[in-house]
This record gives structure tokens, C-alpha cells and sequence, in this order.
């Protein structure tokens, strides 16, 4: 399968470059993945779509100010992006520009906050170990000094709001780079009646690495691979999807990340076990899937893995078809962009 069959072209001002204020009042396009039939709506309709027993999943994963802007002792500049921590004080981080970090080098990011590199990852990567005073915390460190990690096609300098804005209503468990941005969408007061309504809302957490914004290179698509990623399936998670599957109610995803995370911890006969790991799971036509009966999400790059796992659960021509119908209708286009929901 090459990965050009996953291709458009998209008008650049349709990228948005702010969310929609309030969050629920983006768009949203409902595609039934059965006949291709598409309608139009505003986000807070999702409550028209969702009945009483499906078990709506979110990703509570919060992002991280994980931009750093440091300085060398030659006086040079540097910028880093926190991607996993891997020991106590030790992050993998990706470097700009890269050659500057070579092993033994020391960065200086502020008067606390130190770093020397002490591992070669190979394309931008590196190990870096922090030195900061044992009487501070170094996410408090990161609130302080760090920048939001914006999405690279956002084009914009980032803004003191991006911090609240670039954060689900639901976010608790720091560790990513990046928004699960189907779940921007979501306000409190839109939850609350869900599940007033009888949804049954529950969490998974995958921390959301620098991968979702990593191009495909190769030409087929089976060739490209996936950036690992950490998740968390609480055990109530679990016993309530696998509840939901043995009497026919729906599980219904809100985000690729939650999609990936099931998916990943699900038995052939879709039982979805709890625990925590790791997961470079890449899902594209051909995908069988176990666990989601439909999906809430944005829309995606073109030749991206998102694109290619949304294409796997609804099919290829319908999904492309949503797609050419939304930039004729002028939908606002990627993370801060409008929903699709997918059943």
C-alpha cells in the first residue's frame, strides 16, 4: 500500500491556528462508516449521537511545558524537546540544532535548571540528565521555565492562554508533548450531561510522544515505523469495556491515542486487559479491530499514520471522500481544527 494513496490537498488557511471558543462550539461532521453518509452539526450535537450505556474513553494525559530553550558555555543556543523521561533526572529529549549536543556537553537553561548530555540517540536525539537544587521539583522547574509545545503547523509564537487552551478539561497525568486533541472539544458542562444521560465515561492514559507529528518517509506504508509511547489502562477501565462487550453496548474512542492504547491491550476476542507498557502499534487499512465500535476525532495531516488509522476504521474512500466534502464546507483543519465522529 503506498502512502500516497493517503494524500490531499488542503487550502492553508483552513489549519486552524486557535481553537473554537467555547470548546464545544467547533464543528462536526458525523460519517457513517456503513453508507458514507455525512451530516453536519456543532460539537455539543455529539450528546444527540451517544446513548445510554455506550462507554465513552478518554486519554487524561496532560501536557507538559516540554520546550526548553537553553544556552551552551561557548555561548551558542539551543532548543530541546522533552520526550520520555527515562531514569530519575534523565530524559530522551530531541535537539535543535542537533550537532551542538555532543556527549559531555553541558546546557544551561536557567539559574536552577542544568543538563549534560550523556547519550547519542542518533536523529536529533539525545540523553539528557538535569542538575537542578534537591529542594525543588523539576515539573515545578518546567512550569516556570518551559514553553507549550505547539504544534509545529500552528505557525504561530506561542501565548500565555495556550497553556489552558492546549490542555483537555480532563487533563491529570503529566507526560506528554502533545494534545490528545479530539478531546479538546470537550467542556465540563458537556461531560456532565453525558453522563447524566447514562454515557458511561472512563480513562486510559497514553502520553503522547513527538511521533504524532513525525512524517512519513517511506513510500509504502507498511515500511513506516511507529515511535513507542506509554500507556495506563485502569483496571475499572477495563472490566467496564469488557462489561459493555459482553452486552452489546458500544465503546467509543475519543482520539486515535485511546484507539491505539485499547487496541494494543485487547486479547484476539476482544478482552481488554488493565496494566501499564509501552506501544508503537500502527493501525492502517487492513487493521481488524477488536475493541471500538466508533470514534471521535480531528482531522488529520494528509500521509500521516492518523489519517491512515481513521482510514482503517471507516475505509479509505469514505474517509477521503469526508474529507474533500469538509474542505468544500471550510472546516478548520488539525489540532485546534474541527471533529469528526465515526460510527
Amino acid at each position: 500500500m503506498k502512502v500516497s494513496e493517503f494524500d490531499y490537498t488542503l487550502p492553508k488557511e483552513l489549519i486552524a491556528k486557535f481553537p473554537a471558543e467555547p470548546r464545544d462550539s467547533s464543528r462536526l461532521m458525523v460519517l457513517n462508516r456503513r453508507t458514507g453518509e455525512i451530516e453536519h452539526r456543532i460539537f455539543r450535537d455529539i450528546k444527540g449521537y451517544l446513548k445510554e450505556g455506550d462507554v465513552l474513553v478518554l486519554n487524561n494525559t496532560k501536557v507538559i511545558p516540554a520546550r526548553l530553550y537553553g544556552e551552551l558555555p561557548t555561548g551558542g543556543k539551543v532548543e530541546i524537546l522533552l520526550i520520555r523521561q527515562v531514569e530519575p533526572s534523565v530524559w530522551e529529549v530531541m535537539s535543535k540544532p542537533a550537532r551542538k549536543l555532543r556527549p559531555g556537553r553541558k546546557v544551561i537553561f536557567s539559574p536552577e535548571l542544568t543538563a549534560e548530555v550523556v547519550g547519542y540517540l542518533g536523529e536529533g536525539r539525545r540523553l539528557l540528565r538535569f542538575s537542578y537544587p534537591e529542594s525543588m521539583d523539576f515539573m515545578e522547574i518546567l512550569s516556570r521555565i518551559g514553553h507549550v509545545p505547539l504544534p509545529p503547523y500552528v505557525e504561530r509564537e506561542e501565548r500565555p492562554e495556550d497553556r489552558e487552551k492546549y490542555q483537555t478539561v480532563f487533563a491529570k497525568e503529566e507526560g506528554s508533548v502533545a494534545a490528545p486533541t479530539a478531546g479538546l472539544h470537550f467542556t465540563p458542562e458537556l461531560l456532565k450531561e453525558l453522563e447524566e444521560r447514562g454515557v458511561i465515561i472512563k480513562t486510559v492514559t497514553l502520553h503522547v510522544g513527538p511521533g504524532t507529528f513525525k512524517p512519513v518517509k517511506v513510500e509504502r506504508v507498511e515500511e513506516h515505523k511507529m515511535d513507542y509511547e506509554t500507556y495506563t489502562v485502569p483496571e475499572e477501565t477495563a472490566e467496564e469495556i469488557n462489561r459493555a462487550k459482553e452486552e452489546g453496548r458500544r465503546v467509543i474512542a475519543v482520539g486515535t491515542t485511546v484507539v491505539r492504547t485499547l487496541e494494543s491491550v485487547a486479547s484476539e476476542g476482544g478482552t481488554v486487559k488493565s496494566g501499564e507498557g509501552i506501544t508503537n502499534l500502527f493501525i492502517y487499512p487492513g487493521y481488524r479491530f477488536k475493541v471500538i465500535d466508533a470514534l471521535i476525532t480531528n482531522f488529520h495531516l494528509p500521509r500521516s499514520t492518523l489519517l491512515m488509522l481513521v482510514c482503517a476504521f471507516a475505509g479509505k474512500e469514505k474517509v477521503l471522500n469526508a474529507y474533500r466534502e469538509a474542505i468544500k464546507e471550510g472546516y478548520r483543519f488539525y489540532s485546534f481544527g474541527d471533529a469528526m465522529f465515526i460510527y
